[in-house]
């Protein structure tokens, strides 16, 4: 519900091996920093890409994380042949080639390097956040929206890095949005 969305684009070297590696969800804290260490040491080039709280708001959080990415990818020393992308959504990089994953991060190891780069990334920038706002608790929440963080925003309000597009307290109601059916062949539906 604040900062930044970050993301990671990693090239590993053949023949890395790291069958711990996994998404960055199913990793303890400890875990992902000593597999960053990892990551950021043996890849053979590695970059972080990072779209701050007012570009979410302007273009959206879906836009936004594929911009982190392609800011990523911008920074590589060395360009990819084939971009391999977690998830279900993304945006052409130029000519490269590229192609989606749901869970990739399960799959393959360079995505689950790009998890972990871009979670413990993002991590670092929310706990230094916190040095200036201790009041919403994200040096351990990092910013999700946790019962503490939503009642810190009911009392006290939001700060600069709090993005505004989102529910922030919990308390908006969402209209469900109606379904376009499309007439197939069969009996009438009332």
């Amino acid at each position: 519900m604040a900062g930044p969305v970050v993301a990671a684009a990693v090239i590993l070297p053949e023949g890395f091996a790291c069958p711990e590696l996994n998404d960055s969800k199913q990793l303890s804290e400890s875990e992902r920093d000593a597999f960053r260490l990892i990551i950021e040491n043996k890849a053979l080039a590695w970059a972080v890409g990072i779209v701050d709280q007012y570009e979410i708001d302007r273009i959206n959080i879906l836009n936004a994380s594929i911009l982190a990415m392609h800011r990523a990818i911008d920074q590589l020393s060395i360009k990819p042949e084939y971009i391999i992308v977690d998830g279900n959504r993304f945006k052409p990089y130029g000519t490269i080639p590229h192609q989606t994953v749901v869970k990739g991060d399960g799959k393959y190891l360079s995505i689950a390097a790009a998890s972990v780069l871009a979670k413990t990334h993002r991590d670092e920038i929310m706990i230094g956040l916190h040095q200036e706002f201790p009041l919403y608790d994200w040096d351990k929440n990092k910013a999700y929206p946790t019962e503490k963080h939503r009642e810190a925003l009911r009392r006290y309000g939001v700060t600069p890095y709090h993005r505004l597009s989102f529910n922030l307290t919990g308390d908006k109601v969402v209209k469900p949005k109606r379904k376009r059916i499309k007439k197939t062949e069969g009996p009438e539906l009332f």
